[in-house]
């Protein structure tokens, strides 16, 4: 380069003096603050629409909480049973047997005539031929092979237990204790409260209601058969998935035994706006 054109000239041109310029380490060390500045330029972008964007999702996100799900728990009313026919009065007790004559027996003793009482002395041994023997005088039939009732001792007469013909092993529809999910109420409403999700289509369509969802447990506590008998079809499936997440209940009761029986659940959807 000559010496009149070395202080006008760029320190690339310089360093570059009798090299290859089209190399490409020429090009990249001329454009290096270009391209940086344009670096530069697009991360600031970048970190705008950034932070637009998270203004935006803030503001729909609050708009969304004016909808909260609250879980309500409900008792569904005892269905009343139709009431049955009273049963037939029992049959009339059979007539008690005749009462056979009976004579006091008197054990001998030695006195004299005139210190024995009337109702003392024993009798004839012609009429005890034709009575039994015991240990107070009754007036009745002539012994004939009539069987004499024992005598009430006033402790009454002990009954052999019934036989239980219930089938244990059917699915019942009523029972004395039914199932229950494990920790009672208090427990149930926290699972609620942990498990359910409100469907977002209910949601954007204000849609709420109490849901009746039918299912059997059975002895070892296992639910199965699980369906949804009334409430907004929006609402069943979840419901009906809550129902099936639930784990074992405990089995309900029918004279001291757990068997198996149906289980009605309600399970409330209900919408509070703020």
């Amino acid at each position: 380069m000559e010496p009149n054109k070395i202080l006008q000239a760029d320190i690339l041109d310089i360093v570059f003096e009798g090299r290859n310029k089209e190399y490409g380490a020429y090009e990249l060390r001329k454009t290096y603050n270009r391209r940086l500045w344009t670096a530069l330029i697009c991360m600031v972008g970048i970190f705008v629409l950034s932070f637009i964007g998270y203004l935006l999702a803030a503001n729909l996100e609050s708009s969304d909480d004016s909808k909260a799900v609250v879980v309500q728990e409900v008792q569904l009313e005892e269905i009343k049973q139709e009431q049955e026919e009273p049963p037939p009065p029992p049959p009339p007790a059979p007539p008690p047997p005749p009462q056979v004559e009976i004579a006091k027996f008197t054990p001998p003793k030695i006195v004299k005539d005139e210190e024995v009482k009337e109702e003392e002395k024993p009798p004839e041994v012609e009429k005890l031929e034709e009575v039994k023997i015991g240990a107070i005088n009754q007036e009745g039939i002539k012994d004939e092979g009539i069987v004499a009732p024992p005598i009430d001792d006033g402790k009454g007469v002990v009954e052999a237990p019934k036989r239980d013909e219930t089938d244990y092993d059917q699915t019942f529809t009523k029972v004395e204790i039914e199932s229950s999910y494990p920790g009672g109420a208090a427990a149930w409403q926290r699972y609620l409260i942990k498990t359910l999700r409100y469907p977002q289509e209910a949601q954007d369509n204000e849609i709420q209601g109490a849901v009746v969802v039918q299912f059997i447990v059975d002895k070892a506590g296992m639910v199965s058969d699980v369906e949804a008998i009334s409430g907004p079809q929006e609402l069943r499936d979840e419901a009906v998935r809550v129902i099936k997440k639930s784990g074992k209940w405990t089995p309900a009761v029918q004279n001291g035994r757990q068997v198996k029986s149906y289980k009605k659940q309600p399970i409330v959807f209900r919408l509070e706006t703020q």
